[in-house]
């Protein structure tokens, strides 16, 4: 058996790159290609149910990430509610690149994509609201507070990824990061 010549992390971080830049409808063949350094003939091998398997694949794949990397810290009960929430936030600006990169779930919500995931898009908003009111639970917020109040950061991140892009200007998701961990801890 020949040895894989493209690491499956390689090629779900082009995808993703692809992906997060133009959307599903505008993600074409070749550019999925180029940025994953595999042939078209390769990619349907390897996704033979085509672009809808391979936007799959990356929410799959962010989604583990984010669980891991953000949710459980968020989560763990091991460290006091105010380190879990730096540390949190500190995950979110490295999967955004500190504001440098998009949202899959803003890049993949948009004209047929939406159609395609917005059950996976839906659930993975949810699971963010669900981990942050947690947060503010364990930070002494009544359940409706938290609840609210985890809403406002998912709309934050997003909306401060948006404008961050439209400005070119990455202080601006920095300082919402910023923002929500004064809201959570008052500091």
């Amino acid at each position: 058996m020949r040895p894989q010549k493209v690491l499956d992390i390689e090629i779900l971080t082009g995808l993703t790159k692809v992906f997060r830049s133009k959307g599903y409808e505008g993600a074409s063949l070749k550019e999925l290609s180029q940025e994953t350094g595999l042939k078209k003939a390769s990619l349907y091998h390897r996704f033979p149910d085509g672009k809808q398997e391979m936007a799959t694949a990356v929410l799959n794949h962010l989604g583990e990430w984010v669980q891991t990397n953000v949710f459980q810290l968020l989560l763990d009960n091991e460290s006091t509610p105010q380190m879990r929430l730096k540390n949190g936030l500190s995950e979110i600006s490295k999967l955004y690149d500190r504001g440098n990169e998009m949202c899959i779930f803003r890049a993949l919500s948009m004209q047929a994509g939406i159609e395609l995931f917005e059950e996976q898009i839906k659930n993975g908003m949810k699971e963010w609201i669900t981990t942050f009111k947690e947060v503010g639970i364990s930070l002494g917020l009544h359940d409706s507070q938290a609840e609210q109040m985890a809403l406002q950061v998912l709309i934050e991140i997003q909306g401060s990824l948006i404008v961050t892009k439209g400005l070119g200007d990455i202080s601006i998701f920095e300082n919402t990061l910023q923002n929500i961990q004064h809201t959570y801890l008052k500091d």
